[in-house]
């Protein structure tokens, strides 16, 4: 499968396929079910320590993202879900934040839990 699904909290799951019933879906109508699906997720790379400083932030102010290892067949349509922005990216309540500055430049304007809260992802 062209994704690996990773759980939050820095472990992981082996691979897991992202279908539906076995049924093959395009890398772009998987990465938006993905994004409709979950309050908060992160798109990333396999290792990339800017979305694990991305899951800490989030852990830290009680919010548990959906965080989604891709590889390159799918990382194009994850960046273009993003509106271009490279990975890892991240999606709240199915808005594209952008990466870690993204994520960053909320926290520090104290609109990082609000958005969080009005996504339903902490409570």
């Amino acid at each position: 499968m062209a994704a690996v699904a990773a759980m939050a909290g820095g472990r992981r799951r082996g691979a897991v396929g992202l279908s539906i019933d076995g049924a093959e879906e395009a890398p772009e109508e998987r990465v938006g079910r993905l994004i409709r699906e979950n309050p908060v997720v992160i798109f990333s790379r396999r290792g990339c320590c800017m979305s694990h400083v991305m899951k800490r932030l989030l852990a830290a102010v009680g919010a548990h993202p959906a965080a989604i290892e891709l590889e390159e067949a799918d990382e194009e349509a994850a960046a273009a879900a993003a509106g271009g922005a490279g990975l890892p990216t991240l999606f709240v309540g199915g808005a594209a934040v952008g990466g870690l500055e993204g994520l960053m430049s909320l926290h520090l304007r104290g609109r990082l839990v609000p958005m969080l809260l009005e996504a339903g992802a902490v409570r």
